[in-house]
């Protein structure tokens, strides 16, 4: 038998469809699940008759594959990565490549990097963006690791990946971690986008008492505009989607507390370390932490008022501004993201290419979206933009649609709607385009009770009074 062109461990669903993604496009894969019947069920099912090779044993796997071997990873975040790359390393040569294709925490992938590099190994953390039918017909994927190794697994990440007018929606994208990095804030960019379409969908069902039809039209139709994108595409058919049993509304019966696997928290965490603020992100994972309080939230209900209740609904014209506050929070969601990318390249060496991570975006992955164009755009204008809201064309698009953005906030406050996403968004924008802001106060408060000093802006140096 001819060895395979490469393997793959950790066979759920993500990692079974990339196995018949990579068999469709023509390479052979050997397989090995911790679980033998999950191999079996694989091989005598959409595997039948495919060049998929099962293992039931880490040695087997390894010798079935051709040298330099090429091994993907799909199994969970965290211990479990330790514990296969322990097992295979015995039996790994130098020269062999490894790929962690989960949400791993980029800084256990730059552990795990130093350890492979001094047995001789090549390791790649991969992000994989797309969900399970990307998986199987084309995801984002975003690898980084040893640029002299990428040459390896360049012809199979780019033959599997979504392919855009301009290219695969694969790319190298940096040293060691960088490819966890560039997934995990792709998740936090996720989260608020996701945020600020749910606020949108809270208004005008609460605000102008749509329902889910009528919301899924209004989705639908903005999918063919400036907001076409996977996220706005996939609320239209969940909104339109009836609960066969109730023939209600199967969103309308969905318990409103929503889960998270951490990659949005992850995102928050570094920010805060950076020192960049993501106050959109920040908002949207805060927003999940509050829904899980549901108990607290029910109870809570009977004993806290909000603004008087009896509003008239608001008119189909508030329609039009939603959509185009929807618009200018992608916008800043958006900048914030690639403003965190921009700083992390430059703390931990990755030399992130913003504009090329752009055009991957556009295919396969989650926050895929028409917008996308006009980023990418602006990075290969001026690779080294200090942020979105500075472009020419962004800085234009941003101005024009926040007069909608204020609307709706001050109408979601007068009917006490949370808008925690639209209102950190648009702080973010009046906070930046300010030239002075309050924290010359928060100075003078530092110095006053802890002699923290201060700077003038009329003289240089450094500075510390005694207040009394």
């Amino acid at each position: 038998m001819e060895p395979s062109t490469i393997g793959l461990i950790g066979l759920a669903v993500m990692g079974e469809n990339l196995v018949l993604n990579m068999e469709h496009h023509g390479f052979s894969v050997s397989v090995y699940n911790r679980t033998a019947q999950r191999t079996r069920e694989l091989v005598e099912g959409p595997g039948r008759g495919k060049k998929i090779h099962p293992t039931f044993d880490v040695r087997d796997f390894v010798a079935s594959l051709a040298r330099p071997r090429r091994i993907f990873l799909m199994v969970q975040a965290g211990a479990a990565v330790d514990e296969v790359l322990a097992q295979l390393r015995p039996h790994l040569s130098p020269g062999d490549v490894v790929m962690d294709g989960g949400n791993s925490y980029f800084k256990d992938t730059d552990r795990r990097s130093k350890e492979m590099a001094a047995a001789g190994l090549a390791y790649f953390g991969v992000g994989v963006s797309g969900g399970e039918a990307g998986a199987l017909n084309g995801p984002c994927i975003m690898p980084g690791g040893p640029r002299e190794a990428y040459g390896l697994i360049e012809p199979i990440l780019t033959a599997i990946a979504a392919q855009v007018p301009d290219g695969p929606c694969c790319t190298y994208i940096g040293p060691g971690s960088a490819g966890h990095y560039v997934k995990m804030v792709h998740n936090g960019c996720e989260y608020a986008v996701m945020q600020l379409i749910a606020e949108a969908y809270d208004l005008l069902r609460t605000a102008c008492g749509l329902n889910a039809r009528e919301l899924s039209d209004i989705f639908a139709r903005w999918n063919e505009g400036e907001l076409q994108s996977y996220l706005i595409e996939i609320t239209a058919k969940v909104l339109a989607y009836v609960d066969p049993d109730s023939r209600q509304p199967l969103v309308d019966l969905i318990l409103d507390q929503a889960g998270q696997k951490g990659t949005g928290k992850w995102t928050s965490q570094d920010a805060l370390d950076l020192g960049v603020p993501i106050p959109a992100i920040d908002a949207a994972v805060s927003a999940r932490n509050i829904s899980a309080l549901k108990a607290e939230r029910v109870a809570a209900a009977e004993i806290l008022s909000g603004p008087t209740e009896g509003a008239a609904p608001l008119g189909r014209d508030f329609v039009e501004v939603v959509r185009a506050a929807l618009y200018g929070g992608m916008i800043l969601a958006y900048a914030q993201a690639l403003a965190l990318l921009r700083a992390a390249s430059h703390e931990y060496g990755y030399d992130l290419n913003l504009s090329e991570i752009s055009r991957i975006w556009k295919g396969g992955c989650i926050i895929r979206a028409k917008l996308l164009d006009s980023i990418q755009a602006a990075f290969r204008r001026s690779p080294d933009l200090v942020n979105l809201l500075v472009d020419a064309g962004m800085s234009e698009a941003i101005n024009r649609h926040q007069s909608a953005l204020r609307q709706l906030i001050q109408e979601a406050i007068s009917r006490g709607i949370a808008v925690p996403a639209f209102s950190a968004a648009l702080a973010y924008f009046d906070s930046y385009r300010r030239e002075r802001l309050p924290v010359n106060l928060i100075q003078a408060q530092r110095d006053f009770f802890g002699a923290h000093t201060y700077q003038r802006i009329d003289r240089p140096g450094t500075f510390h009074t005694e207040w009394e």
